[in-house]
């Protein structure tokens, strides 16, 4: 298990800078946001900085997951739009394309894993329409992922379509349960929104875990905390991780704390270190 930052987290730092305080931290693992100010698919120089994050990678020992929860990167008015779960058939295309750019992204990188999210169902819709809807979007962009050779880890999001382990069951079901189809496991959302133990969860995802996220959080209230603001006990989370050979990224995501990143990432660290080098 790798130690990491996510660049949403930094978002008032060039990325090449965020990247360079985050090695010289300690850090060894970075999640990507694909954002206006980090790796934009849309920009004209894209292929250029392409090829510096791949060569800022190696030179620092950075290993990578792809993100795509830029805020605003498709829709400058609305947060997160358009989804996979989007009204129009349009608008849901465009955010299948930029997940396979995101996708492409990770296979020139050779990043472990592309996260994505259901996003928010934001019509009057049944259940049963608004998972067939969904699936059909993950199928896109699973078979693109397929060609690429890229792992997709799906993030149950609290106050999004799908933010529970079941619901995320269910969907992987109605996709036949797909090798490179896993988990992005948050762990502060499970605490906001899943019953019992964060560690059980973890044991029993263990064979599709892909990727971890790591904040601070409190029950029932979806807002990323630093540690020790909110109620999670993560001597048990980090033993579980150790427990099941997790070999992945665990990356702290703090967006809104980005203009204390220095900081925020510092203290991050030091407070994973020492629960990394304890044993219950």
């Amino acid at each position: 298990m790798r130690l990491g930052y996510n660049t949403n987290g930094l978002a008032f730092h060039r990325w090449e800078d965020a990247l360079e305080l985050l090695a010289e931290i300690g850090y060894r693992s970075v999640a990507i946001t694909l954002d206006h100010h980090c790796l934009n698919p849309y920009a004209a120089e894209f292929p250029t900085e392409l090829d510096r994050m791949r060569r800022t990678l190696r030179r620092l020992g950075l290993s990578s997951v792809i993100e795509t929860g830029a805020r605003f990167l498709l829709n400058p008015r609305i947060k997160h739009e358009p989804t996979l779960l989007t009204a129009d058939p349009a608008d849901r295309q465009r955010r299948v394309e930029f997940l396979r750019r995101a996708v492409d992204v990770a296979a020139a990188l050779g990043s472990e894993a592309m996260s994505f999210w259901s996003g928010i169902l934001r019509e009057t819709l049944a259940d049963d329409a608004a998972f067939l809807r969904l699936a059909s979007g993950c199928r896109e962009v699973l078979a693109h992922a397929e060609r690429r050779g890229v792992r997709l880890a799906f993030e149950p999001e609290p106050g999004m379509f799908i933010e529970s382990f079941t619901q995320f069951e269910r969907l992987r079901e109605s996709l036949d349960r797909p090798a490179l189809f896993g988990l992005t496991i948050d762990i502060g959302h499970v605490h906001c929104v899943e019953a019992g133990p964060i560690a059980d969860h973890l044991r029993r995802w263990r064979e599709s875990l892909f990727n971890v996220h790591i904040e601070d959080m409190k029950r029932g209230v979806h807002e990323h905390l630093m540690f020790g603001d909110g109620e999670i006990d993560f001597s048990p989370v980090m033993q579980t991780l150790r427990e099941i050979n997790y070999a992945g990224g665990i990356h702290v995501e703090l967006s809104r704390h980005s203009h204390v990143a220095p900081e925020v990432a510092c203290k991050s660290f030091e407070f994973l270190t020492r629960l990394q080098t304890t044993r219950t």
